[in-house]
């Protein structure tokens, strides 16, 4: 009996080549994707220390020259003595709105 080497009007060849590409291009993509993968998650890790830098920044300024200083305004935050009083409440509101 004798091998059949074309499958309809494609030689055997053709489609085996095809197949192969088609793997081929398949494990490149998911390399592609492995590397995607592995760059987000080293670029997650340096965003999540910058921030921690950038905290651990004001918290010193803070430390350093009060929280009500030129230099915590210099960063772009907000003096202490520029941030809103809340009101007090007497002792007749509270009960008033509990």
């Amino acid at each position: 009996m004798a091998t059949r080497r074309s499958i309809g009007l494609i030689p055997f060849e053709a489609v085996s080549g095809l197949h192969e590409a088609l793997r081929a291009a398949q494990e490149t993509e998911i390399h592609a994707q492995n590397a995607l993968a592995a760059a987000r998650d080293a670029m997650g890790a340096i965003e999540r220390d910058f921030h921690d830098a950038i905290l651990g920044v004001k918290s010193q300024i803070k430390a350093q020259f009060s929280p009500d200083s030129d230099q915590v305004a210099a960063l772009g935050l907000k003096k202490k003595s520029d941030r809103k009083k809340s009101p007090t409440r007497t002792g007749k509101e509270v009960a008033s709105t509990a």
